[in-house]
């Protein structure tokens, strides 16, 4: 039997408002590539409004191109960090040759969490694209103590994303993180 949205386990629900007690989780957001500029980018900065509006801070956000090296330099660089709590990239998750992100950042983890890919094709299904969401390589996980998610570039994607898996989570996967 399952339990409506925002219902749990006694257990769960303790673990949730300890959680939501702790402070703004620390974030740096990447959009990975080729296509989008500054000013075309539309997932990055919603990213940002959305962590803020939460009452999260965003320490850096970047564009970055579809390239293995220097994206995994930046991965790398952004998970050594010990003043950054979640690492959040939007794109390079489709089948084009240059969609590469999750080809970089999933070696990188410690911990890969694929219930967040599984959820997010299923609410992508039911709710956005219908079929079109088994095209999608959304990725999550930790890495190094980093909370780190990979989703599609789209506006849409990433709305999806954040606000009905992410956020409503991420205080509680940091907990679960720092024990």
């Amino acid at each position: 039997m399952t339990e409506p949205r925002g219902v749990g386990s006694d257990s769960a629900n303790a673990h949730r408002d300890d959680a939501a007690r702790r402070s703004a989780a620390r974030c740096v957001v990447f959009t990975v590539s080729d296509s989008r500029t500054a000013d075309t980018d539309e997932s990055g900065p919603l990213i940002e409004r959305l962590l803020i509006a939460a009452g999260h801070t965003v320490v850096a956000r970047e564009l970055l191109r579809n390239d293995d090296i220097p994206l995994r330099a930046a991965v790398e660089r952004v998970i050594a960090q010990d003043d950054v709590d979640v690492l959040l990239c939007t794109g390079g998750t489709g089948l084009g040759a240059r969609d590469r992100t999750v080809e970089v950042v999933r070696p990188l983890l410690d911990k890969e969490l694929p219930g967040f890919g599984e959820l997010f094709r299923l609410l992508s299904f039911q709710e956005q694209i219908g079929p079109a969401a088994m095209l999608t390589r959304a990725l999550a996980g930790a890495a190094h103590g980093t909370l780190v998610a990979v989703m599609p570039g789209s506006r849409a994607a990433v709305e999806l994303a954040l606000t009905r898996l992410i956020l409503p989570e991420l205080q509680h996967a940091l907990r679960e993180l720092r024990r």
